[in-house]
């Protein structure tokens, strides 16, 4: 249909009015919401003092104070100006830090009935529906059926030993590629991990056997997604909750189109997997055991089909930012390298390769993992819906009171994970990879732990399972490889500059490595062990 000048002007100018009355009603509910909370908050906090941090602006909050990059680096710097435990007002979300082990245990594991829930965003949760899975879902009835299912099948003493040969497996096919191919050692890990291939096997009894595979990119996809959802900022909706009922043909909705796409490829990767596994369990082709193996009631499935993606995207990304972080204190650390391959020739000796039942008679090789994981864990601040950081936060379902300050209602508890491995009144040169300091005592190792795979209800259910796959990544590479830096032109070791990256996983700068065998029956061992897997 043609138009003119003053047509094109007239819808132009209709487009300009819908924007800024969306602006405007924004601003305006904001206002009246903010004077609004600051009322209730000051009556609810009955004495109390409010919690120190950086003095909040009229409706900004703290925006203008917010890091763009590394955001744990900031909350350890305010640590030292405001103490252990900080507010932060952003836009009218209510933020409070946690920079202390004490503090974090305190609150989310002694009084984690009432700091296990999950902040409600319009967005990522309403729109898109990544509030189905595990890690967004309130603290609820439906939460509570899916992680029993989750940790029935990653936390049990009975579920997890019938794992071990798999994991076994692909961690010396990982270590076998990186040795044939040491030039594309990162992409190897990376791959090997986004690959899926373990968790894949297990949820659904499929196998994934090339990047390109269909399953496998929906996942990745919708964990990009979850990633872009997630970032608090992203979208006005999350400020303003009754723009999600705008008709996505209405001007400036845009986000509405996005979320449709974005709720779609969610659910194809939670749907489309689960329902190949029930197909072909009839015929055959669905190896076992696997998460679908027995037969569940109608009323379960959805719980099913959510618990397994949500163990899909929990799995992907982790355990490669830890392989990676180990390859990388090994090339920075040879005489750690040395004590460990030390061990594993005094226990194991050169007939076999090291197991997972072989991890309580090598403690020191326990102490090189928990190490790592001190050293750079993979999700240093549980911050995702506020920063371009990580993980996912707690929120409190009551105003609570601690040392005297008041913690309001629906507040967004933040634990500085990368602060508590680092924070030099408990570790002695944190920065440096000592795997000493823990005295091969498990018990200093738990509390790595317990850090870094959560606190309390929410506690990461698959936490012993990943623990495997990393000990035996860990323990065959000792037995097997030595594992040395790059060279410059003049032979000199290239060590890259320790600047981690930012994402929902934080991983270890870009550097280059390369796994010599120890010896040639090394390398039988490995050829022995992997030769009917290929």
């Amino acid at each position: 249909m043609p138009t003119t000048p003053l047509v094109d002007h007239a819808v132009e100018t209709m487009r300009e009015v819908s924007y800024l009355s969306i602006a405007f009603a924004a601003v305006a509910s904001s206002v009246v919401w903010y004077i609004g909370s600051e009322m209730k908050a000051r009556n609810r906090r009955k004495g109390h003092a409010r919690l120190p941090g950086p003095t909040p602006l009229p409706l900004l909050g703290n925006a203008l104070d917010m890091p763009q990059t590394h955001g744990w680096l900031k909350l350890a710097e305010w640590k030292h100006k405001y103490g252990d435990i900080i507010q932060l007002d952003l836009l009218g979300y209510h933020l409070v830090a946690v920079n202390s082990q004490k503090v974090a245990k305190d609150l989310l594991d002694r009084r984690s009935g009432a700091y296990s829930d999950r902040p409600h965003f319009a967005f990522a949760g309403d729109l898109c529906e990544f509030n189905k899975s595990i890690t967004l879902m309130k603290y609820d009835e439906p939460w509570k059926r899916q992680r029993r299912i989750i940790a029935q099948e990653f936390s049990t003493s009975s579920s997890i030993p019938r794992y071990w040969p798999l994991q076994e497996q692909q961690s010396r096919l990982l270590i076998k590629s990186l040795l044939q191919h040491p030039e594309k050692s990162r992409e190897q890990i990376q791959l090997s991990f986004r690959l899926g291939i373990i968790i894949q096997r297990i949820l659904y009894g499929y196998t994934v056997k090339s990047a390109d595979d269909h399953f496998l990119q929906n996942a990745l996809i919708s964990l990009e997604n979850f990633t872009k959802a997630g970032k608090l900022g992203n979208y006005l909706v999350d400020f303003f909750s009754p723009l999600k009922y705008v008709p996505e043909w209405f001007p400036g909705a845009g986000f509405k189109r996005e979320a449709k796409e974005m709720k779609a490829t969610l659910n194809n990767a939670a749907t489309a997997p689960y329902e190949w596994a029930k197909k072909h369990m009839l015929t055959g082709e669905a190896l076992m055991p696997n998460l679908l193996a027995d037969p569940s009631p109608p009323d379960q499935e959805e719980t099913l089909r959510w618990a397994a993606i949500s163990s899909v995207g929990a799995g992907l990304d982790t355990s490669a930012s830890t392989a990676l972080a180990f390859y990388l204190a090994m090339i920075m650390n040879p005489e750690v390298q040395k004590k460990g391959q030390a061990e594993i020739d005094s226990v194991i000796g050169s007939g076999r390769l090291p197991a997972i039942t072989d991890r309580s008679s090598l403690p020191y090789i326990r102490s090189v993992m928990a190490e790592v994981l001190r050293w750079h864990p993979p999700v240093p601040l549980v911050l995702t819906f506020a920063l371009p950081m990580l993980g996912v936060p707690h929120s409190v379902t009551r105003d609570d009171f601690y040392e005297g300050y008041h913690i309001p209602k629906g507040a967004i508890i933040l634990p500085n994970i990368w602060f508590m491995t680092h924070d030099p009144e408990i570790y002695d040169e944190p920065s440096s990879f000592k795997p000493e300091r823990f005295n091969n005592s498990d018990a200093e190792m738990k509390g790595i732990y317990d850090l870094v795979f959560g606190f309390g209800r929410r506690t990461c259910p698959g936490m012993h399972f990943a623990e495997g796959t990393i000990f035996s990544i860990i323990a065959t590479t000792f037995a097997t490889c030595d594992v040395l830096p790059e060279l410059d032109e003049s032979g000199k070791p290239i060590f890259p500059e320790l600047v981690w990256t930012d994402g929902v996983i934080s991983f270890p700068p870009e550097y280059k490595c390369r796994l010599k065998p120890r010896s040639q029956n090394a390398l039988s061992l490995l050829a022995e062990a992997t030769s009917a897997l290929e």
